[in-house]
């Protein structure tokens, strides 16, 4: 499994581990109180306006904003790994564990009997898959489809363009157990977060080979299996609609459609008010937030956010910030502080920045390390000096070239405007010019972001339950794959560490080596996480079962409209 990235600094997985326990949570509208923050009281609750299922009324359609549509309906595949795509994916396609609103992960009853550790040592996971589930060609979902997947994701062949190996390259076979829809995974390696893999679980047809995995779902998925499938896909008019599939053998879905639609974030709130959308996250949007507060039919609910908002670097070879200590001295020049208070003032009480890239806060496990890269201008401007990055008129010379940061953005996004603009002065301040390259969302990461064709750049993650599992990929230096990678930083000793503490079995040990994991990310200058988005949302108040969800996963079949 890997992170998904959203086209965040506006308002597309860190894994958040260990979370605070659920419990109730509610909203009256906000007020004038603002918004959760991640550090903020309530950590693991959601506002989601819960409802048994059967007082609500059967049919309907919900209308969910999206950024942009997929690149490519292939979670696994580079492109693929979009926040707003598995949004979609997993109301179609099939989701072996759900994380509840504390980020505890139970297991998917409508695809799978049981799931366990049936030999700690070679490590041996066995699947019982339910006998009702099949995809949507009829086909009996079976122990084949898992051995397609390990093939296809664990790193042996490097035409298929995957997103992250964490976990399948440890694997030493698939086999097929008492029956076809019985699996057995032995691995060769222990891996602690075995239940990150196969999710979502795809189709063998899809990773039969490289040209089908990496191009052969780009305009749709062809095989589905969930309790909606695609009615259209409509690229011009930028929406997609899924509606209910009469072969699902779970609970029926009380809506009759979905329809997934784009959105300029600038026109959410027109949106809500004039019925086009059902619902928008508020993010990091006073504007939104404000018009959300006076929207007829609307209301405010609220948990914290399971998303950070962050600036990547490029330490690609080649690259002007090839130099971790290039990187690190950048860092000491944005105040975080002034990015968490100058966005998030208005709406977050006491907003604080994130430190840490494997946990969020409102964690047990959270803390801060980011000590390395403390906003300390006089520290930073040493040491570009010591670099060789002397002042030469307004901006820093180095054997007469001047000090330029391409940063890539996306464009028509009004916070990702404001952090730019606050990256841009702060780093003037010690002799750095930010140029800045606004680019269209439908290109940003496809054509940018994914490439490495950027000096810095800025997105989000969506975090989940699995700090391995959803962030391996991103820290791991693989000269052979990006990955999610993208800035290519990293080091060899990173990479050891990454790897004993997959293989570490005990959740607390693990934690601890995660803790100097995060430190070493710090060090590398990897990326700058910014602060937690808030997780609250506008809604028409009509909707049950959706919302503020947390940490928790969608359940799509209860989706519905009181009665």
């Amino acid at each position: 499994m890997s992170r998904r990235k959203w086209a965040a600094l506006i308002a597309p997985v860190a894994a958040a581990a260990m979370l605070l326990s659920a419990c109730g949570g509610s909203s009256d509208g906000g007020g004038d109180k603002g918004v959760q923050g991640g550090a903020g009281k309530g950590a693991g609750n959601q506002d989601i306006n819960a409802m048994d299922v059967s007082k609500l009324k059967d049919g309907g359609e919900f209308k969910w904003p999206l950024d942009s549509l997929p690149d490519n309906w292939n979670y696994n595949e580079l492109d693929g790994t979009v926040d707003d795509g598995v949004r979609i994916l997993y109301s179609i396609m099939p989701h072996l564990w759900l994380a509840d609103a504390g980020n505890n992960v139970q297991m998917n009853p409508n695809y799978l009997q049981s799931a366990e550790i049936t030999s700690p040592d070679p490590e041996v996971i066995t699947y019982k898959i339910n006998p009702q589930a099949k995809w949507s060609t009829g086909r009996a979902i079976s122990w084949e489809d898992f051995d397609a997947t390990f093939k296809a994701l664990n790193g042996t062949n490097d035409k298929y363009t995957v997103s992250a190996t964490t976990g399948y390259e440890d694997i030493e076979k698939v086999e097929k157990g008492a029956n076809d829809q019985e699996v057995k995974v032995t691995f060769k390696k222990k891996f602690a977060e075995w239940k990150a893999l196969f999710d979502p679980l795809y189709p063998k047809e899809l990773n039969s080979d490289p040209e089908t995995f990496n191009s052969g779902w780009v305009d749709g998925p062809k095989i589905t299996a969930g309790p909606f499938k695609i009615g259209t896909i409509d690229k011009t008019g930028q929406l997609v609609t899924v509606v209910r599939d009469p072969a699902w053998w779970g609970p029926k879905p009380k809506l009759d459609k979905i329809t997934f639609r784009v959105v300029d974030r600038s026109a959410l709130a027109d949106a809500l008010a004039n019925g086009s959308i059902d619902w928008y996250k508020i993010g990091s949007s006073v504007d939104n937030y404000q018009r959300a507060k006076t929207t007829k039919g609307a209301v405010i609910r609220q948990a914290p956010g399971n998303q950070y908002n962050h600036i990547t670097f490029n330490g690609a070879p080649g690259s002007i910030l090839a130099d971790p200590k290039l990187r690190v001295a950048l860092m000491k020049g944005l105040d975080q502080v002034k990015f968490v208070k100058g966005i998030l003032g208005p709406i977050v009480q006491n907003p604080t920045p994130l430190g840490n890239h494997f946990f969020l806060q409102g964690t047990a496990a959270y803390q801060d390390n980011a000590s390395a890269v403390k906003y300390d201008q006089a520290a930073a401007k040493a040491d570009l000096d010591a670099l060789g990055w002397k002042m030469d008129g307004q901006f820093r010379k180095k054997d007469g070239k001047q000090l330029n940061i391409r940063f890539v953005s996306t464009a028509g996004n009004p916070i990702s405007e404001q952090i730019v603009k606050l990256t841009q002065a702060q780093l003037k301040e010690i002799g750095v010019n930010v140029v800045v390259d606004a680019e269209p969302v439908d290109k940003f990461f496809k054509d940018f972001v994914n490439t490495g064709n950027f000096d810095m750049t800025g997105f989000g993650w969506s975090s989940n339950p699995f700090p391995i599992g959803g962030s391996k990929a991103i820290y791991y230096l693989d000269p052979k794959s990006t990955g999610q990678n993208y800035g290519h930083v990293g080091s060899p000793e990173l990479n050891q560490k990454l790897d004993e503490a997959s293989a570490e079995l005990d959740d607390a040990k693990r934690t601890a080596d995660l803790q100097e994991i995060d430190k070493m990310v710090w060090q590398e200058g990897h990326h700058l996480p910014l602060y937690q988005v808030p997780g609250a949302v506008a809604i028409r108040s009509t909707v049950a079962n959706f919302g503020a969800r947390g940490f928790a996963d969608v359940d799509y079949t209860k989706i519905g409209f009181v009665a």
